[in-house]
C-alpha cells in the first residue's frame, strides 16, 4: 500500500515489476545500440544540413531516399549544433515512471530512419564541361572531402558572420520535391550582389559560388578559328567543327573567329546556334567588316559574367577597306578577366615584316577594357592590350607561310610525317619570329601535329592547283598568354579536315583555364543573351529532326512490297 500511496500521478496505473538480471542486461545491450544509431543518423543528418548548399544536392541515385524537409527538426538539430554535443530527438524520449526521461528504445515506437547514402564515390567533383546528354546528368554530387573543406573555409572566414545566406549558402536547406534549394523570404529581401568581397561566401562570384561550380577551379574554353573565303555556301552540318566525337565532353565556353566571313553574318551565328543546341546561348558576337566573332557560354554560367565590352582595329591604310585587323571581346567570369581576339594579317609570302607591323599596331590601339575594372593594373602596360587581362587567347589567319619551296614542301608531305611536324616547323616564319621576341611577346602556342591548313582547292584535300602553285603553310593558329604561369593548359589543338567550303581548313584549340574568385563590384552582365537567336536555333534543330524522322519513316515504308 504504501508503494502505490507513494506513486506519481503521471505514472502507469500497473506497479512496476522488478526486472531479471538477465532481462535488464538485454535490454541495456540493446538500448545502447539504439543510441548508437540515433547518436549516428543525427550526424549525417548535421552533416547534411551544413553543406555547400548547391542545386544539385538533391540529384541522388534512382535508388536513394530522398530526404524530407523539416523545420523542426532542422531547428532541433541546428541547437544540438550550437550546444557542441548531439542529444536525442523530444520524439525519443518519454517520461518513466519516476519521472525519468525513458529513451526510445524502452517503449514501442517504429524504428528509426537509415542513415544518410554516401555520395556516390566515382566522381570527387562537381564538372560543367560535360558530355551532352539530359539536364540532370550534367552534374555529380561533391565529395565529402569537398564539402568539409567549404565548411571548415566558411567558418574560418571573419566576414562570414556578416554575409547573408541564401540558397547558396552553407546553412540552405534540401528540398524533397525539387533539386533546387528553397530561398527563405529574408534571403530574398537581404541578398545583394552590388557589394562583396573575395573572402565571402555570400559573394555570387565568390570562392563559396565559385567551388560550387569548378571544385577544380578550372574551365573549358573552346576556340575555332576559320577564314571561311568569303563562302556563299555554308556546310550543311557544323557538328565536327563543334562537337566532335573524338572529344570525351563538351566545354563550358565556345568562342569562334571567322576572317573573310561569309556575306549573312546572322545566318552564321544561327547555324553555329543550331549545332551546339539548347545547352548554350550566345552571350556576344562582335564584327568589323569581315571579321567576325562569336561568344557561346553554358546557360547556366551566364550569371557569373561581366558585361562584355568589345573593340576593333583595322590594319590597312584605308580605315574603311575592313578586310584585315583585328576583333577583340573581353569580359571578366567571376575573378579571371578574359581577351578572345581574332585577326587576319598582310598576305603575301615575303610581307613578313608588314605582319609584324600589324601585330603592334592591334596591341596599341585595341582600347579594352573600358569600364570593367582591371583585375591586376600593376601588371598592366598601356602600349600592349595583352597584358591588362588574366587570360588571352588571340587566333586567326596570321599569314606567316613556311620559307621553303613548294617542292620541298610537298616532298617533305609525301613522307607520311604521322603527327611528328618538326620537319615542315622547322621552315615556319611564325615560329622563328616569336623565338626572336619580335612578334607575340609573351604568348605560347601548343605542338602542332597537324597537316597546313592553306592552301587547299576547295572540296578536296588537294593543295593548291592554279598556276600560282602557293606553297602549304599554317596560316591558321591559336596562340595563348596568361598572367599566372600555367594557368592555361591545352586539352588538344588540331584541325578540321572534314569542312571543305574553303580553301583554309579550321583550326581548333580546347584548354582548361584556372579561374579566381572575385568581387561583386564588376558591371553583371544580368543574364544577358541573344534571345531570338536562341529560339531561332533550337527551331531549326527540331524541324531538322523531324525531316530526319520523316525520311526514316518513308524508307521503311518504302521497303515493303506485296506479292499478288
Amino acid at each position: 500500500m504504501d508503494e502505490v500511496r507513494n506513486a506519481s500521478p503521471s505514472s502507469a496505473e500497473h506497479p512496476v515489476l522488478p526486472k531479471q538480471p538477465t532481462q535488464i542486461k538485454d535490454q541495456a545491450v540493446c538500448s545502447a545500440r539504439q543510441r548508437r544509431r540515433n547518436n549516428k543518423a543525427s550526424q549525417e543528418s548535421l552533416t547534411e544540413h551544413t553543406g555547400t548548399g548547391s542545386s544539385t544536392d538533391s540529384l541522388q541515385n534512382d535508388g536513394m531516399a530522398r530526404p524530407v524537409f523539416s523545420s523542426t527538426a532542422s531547428l532541433e538539430n541546428e541547437h544540438s549544433a550550437v550546444d557542441g554535443r548531439l542529444c536525442d530527438s523530444p520524439r525519443e524520449q518519454e517520461v518513466g515512471p519516476s519521472g525519468t526521461e525513458k529513451k526510445s528504445s524502452d517503449i514501442d515506437s517504429p524504428p528509426c530512419p537509415s542513415p544518410a547514402v554516401e555520395p556516390c564515390p566515382a566522381s570527387t567533383s562537381l564538372r560543367t564541361a560535360n558530355e551532352i546528354d539530359g539536364d540532370c546528368e550534367d552534374y555529380d554530387v561533391v565529395a565529402r572531402g569537398g564539402l568539409e573543406r567549404l565548411h571548415r573555409n566558411h567558418c574560418d572566414c571573419p566576414l562570414s558572420e556578416t554575409m547573408v545566406s541564401d540558397n547558396t549558402s552553407l546553412n540552405s536547406m534540401k528540398s524533397s520535391f525539387s533539386v533546387l534549394n528553397p530561398i527563405r523570404p529574408k534571403d530574398a529581401r537581404n541578398r545583394s550582389f552590388l557589394e562583396g568581397s573575395v573572402l565571402g561566401h555570400g559573394a555570387l562570384l565568390g570562392a563559396g559560388e565559385l567551388d560550387r561550380y569548378f571544385p577544380e577551379r578550372r574551365v573549358g574554353v573552346y576556340i575555332v578559328t576559320w577564314n571561311m573565303q568569303g563562302a556563299k555556301e555554308l556546310p550543311t552540318n557544323l557538328d565536327d567543327l563543334l562537337l566532335p566525337m573524338d572529344t570525351e565532353v563538351a566545354q563550358d565556353m565556345y568562342i569562334i573567329g571567322v576572317q573573310e566571313g561569309c556575306a549573312d553574318r546572322r545566318e552564321w551565328d544561327i547555324r553555329l546556334q543550331e549545332a551546339l543546341g539548347p545547352y548554350y546561348v550566345m552571350l556576344y558576337a562582335a564584327v568589323h567588316g569581315v571579321l567576325y566573332l562569336s561568344v557561346f557560354i553554358r546557360r547556366d554560367l551566364i550569371w557569373f559574367c561581366s558585361e562584355v565590352e568589345q573593340a576593333t582595329v583595322t590594319t590597312r591604310i584605308i580605315s574603311q577597306i575592313k578586310t584585315k585587323g583585328a576583333v577583340g571581346v573581353s569580359f571578366t567570369f567571376f575573378g579571371s578577366s578574359f581577351l578572345f581576339l581574332t585577326s587576319h594579317f598582310t598576305s603575301g609570302d615575303s610581307k613578313v615584316y608588314e605582319r609584324i607591323l600589324d601585330y603592334n599596331k592591334i596591341i596599341e590601339a585595341l582600347t579594352l577594357p573600358k569600364v570593367i575594372p582591371d583585375t591586376n593594373p600593376y601588371r598592366s602596360v598601356l602600349s600592349d592590350v595583352t597584358t591588362r587581362f588574366d587570360e588571352v587567347f588571340w587566333f586567326g589567319d596570321f599569314n606567316f607561310r613556311l620559307s621553303k619551296e613548294r617542292a620541298a614542301v610537298e616532298a617533305i608531305i609525301k613522307e607520311r610525317l604521322g603527327s611528328n611536324m618538326s620537319p615542315l616547323l622547322q621552315y615556319d616564319q611564325l615560329s622563328k619570329e616569336m623565338g626572336d621576341g619580335s612578334v607575340f611577346k609573351g604568348f605560347q602556342e601548343a605542338p602542332i601535329h597537324f597537316l597546313p591548313t592553306y592552301k587547299f582547292d576547295i572540296g578536296s584535300d588537294v593543295y593548291d592547283s592554279t598556276s600560282k602553285q602557293r606553297t602549304p603553310s599554317y596560316t591558321d593558329r591559336i596562340l595563348y598568354r596568361s598572367r599566372q604561369r600555367d594557368d592555361i593548359k591545352t586539352v588538344k589543338y588540331t584541325s578540321c579536315s572534314s569542312i571543305k567550303t574553303s580553301d583554309h581548313r579550321p583550326v581548333i584549340g580546347i584548354f582548361q583555364v584556372k579561374l579566381q574568385p572575385g568581387r561583386d563590384n564588376i558591371p553583371l552582365g544580368a543574364g544577358q543573351f541573344d534571345r531570338d537567336l536562341y529560339l531561332e536555333g533550337i527551331r531549326r534543330r527540331i524541324t531538322r529532326e523531324l525531316k530526319w524522322k520523316e525520311a526514316m519513316k518513308t524508307q521503311k515504308t518504302s521497303s515493303i512490297c506485296s506479292i499478288s
